[in-house]
């Protein structure tokens, strides 16, 4: 994460903490074409998250918020500082005032780090639940805790991060949020037993890296991660592949301005299709389904048709791909699922993509969000589908993907799209 952590820092030196700090007006509740079950969206994690979850012999050796900088308070992790910054919660303040800048938790909405807030937020756009990741603080594979130098201090303040996002982040109402994990990376035997155990607790994801070997890690291409794998395909746990989990995203040069980060930000989700794809990760493990969180979709047709010239050059010199199973393109339709915020080219082809490979997200409350006006967004994009693609994309396909609660019929029911019409038996 060096390479990300060294940039970020340098942009909060460069934007200070000189300007204003307001809150836009309380938004009107939006009239509903379709209920949300969000992909991806992200919470704020308390001051207090491990002082009350971890056994008092590890209390001065798990990470706490410290004094910081210019009166915001940054993490201290293992001996380095990190500041909250304000993408973790930028839904609520006014466009002028984002930045990567150091942030107090009042100069945040409260539904970025309280979820019983966040249910306002979310019902005023018509979102039934939310599946959450982290702050960008700990990586969203979890890559602060896995590199702590003290390994058992680290699987410690992990599984107290897990503790507080099922009871108390999730734990507001099971129905509206979808518990989801962070990985073990250091061990995939301990990962793996973590995922027994989540699951049984109720987890119904993990959020893992696009690319551990970035992060210092064996690469998806090396077997050691075989019981990692073994273990979430056995619980039918969800492998969420978040957009920078591997610590990096892309940034052409040392100059480049950070709106360049918005315009590639699908790159990754593309770099990781194509790894994940070639691994054999998933001839060995058919039964895994892979989330490509925050990557969007415009560029899957794309990738596919890569997918099928690459395949048919393999075949032609007789080498890579066993020829009697299924192919490239075959996976990437039964493996993977893809996530949008906003793509209207993609939702004029999901003939190509697959209508059952795509699930809305609103990424609540970071710069990406469509919040407040998540309704609006899905106007803008899905008014050509019939209704009951819209139903796919906006809810029943997370629903199904994830093992999650459908929106109550009450809600359906009072929506533009309707109830499914009965089907005759």
């Amino acid at each position: 994460m060096a390479g990300l952590d060294d940039y970020l820092l340098r942009k909060v030196r460069e934007h200070g903490r000189e300007g204003p700090v307001t809150f836009i007006d309380e938004p009107e509740p939006e009239s509903i074409l379709c209920p949300i079950i969000s992909a991806d969206d992200h919470a704020l994690e308390p001051a207090d998250m491990f002082s009350k979850r971890v056994p008092a012999k590890f209390s001065d050796r798990v990470p706490f918020l410290g004094p910081g900088e210019d009166g915001a308070p940054w993490w201290v992790i293992d001996g380095a500082e990190v500041p909250i910054l304000l993408t973790n919660g930028a839904s609520g303040r006014p466009m002028d005032e984002w930045g990567i800048t150091a942030s107090n938790f009042d100069e945040f909405r409260p539904a970025v780090y309280d979820s019983r807030a966040r249910l306002r937020d979310m019902d005023m756009c018509g979102v039934w639940a939310q599946l959450c990741f982290g702050s960008l603080i700990w990586g969203f594979a979890g890559t602060r805790f896995s590199k702590m130098s003290d390994r058992e201090a680290g699987l410690i303040s992990l599984q107290a991060y897990n503790q507080w996002m099922l009871e108390e982040w999730c734990g507001v109402d099971l129905n509206r949020y979808i518990p989801c994990q962070l990985p073990w990376l250091a061990d995939a035997e301990v990962a793996a037993k973590e995922i027994y155990a989540n699951a049984e607790r109720g987890f119904k994801a993990v959020s893992f890296s696009e690319n551990p070997e970035n992060l210092g890690f064996d690469n998806v291409y090396n077997r050691s991660w075989d019981p990692f794998f073994r273990a979430c395909e056995e619980t039918n746990t969800v492998i969420n592949l978040h957009v920078g989990s591997s610590g990096k995203t892309a940034v052409p040069s040392t100059s480049s301005a950070e709106e360049v980060i918005t315009v590639l930000f699908p790159v990754s989700g593309l770099e990781a299709l194509a790894d994940w794809v070639y691994s054999g990760v998933l001839f060995r493990f058919p039964g895994l389904k892979i989330a490509l969180s925050e990557a969007g979709c415009s560029w899957v047709p794309m990738a596919l048709e890569r997918f099928r010239r690459s395949h048919r050059q393999s075949a032609g010199v007789g080498r890579g791909w066993p020829m009697d199973g299924p192919t490239p393109m075959d996976i990437v339709r039964r493996n993977f699922v893809f996530t949008s915020i906003e793509d209207p080219a993609a939702f004029r082809m999901l003939d190509i993509i697959g209508e059952d490979n795509v699930m809305v997200e609103t990424d609540y409350p970071h710069f990406d969000s469509t919040w407040p006006t998540c309704q609006g967004m899905l106007r803008t994009e899905l008014l050509h589908l019939d209704a009951a693609t819209i139903r796919k994309v906006c809810y029943e396909n997370a629903a199904r993907v994830y093992r999650h609660p459908l929106p109550p019929s009450e809600w359906i029911a009072n929506s533009e799209v309707g109830l499914p019409t009965p089907v005759a038996v």
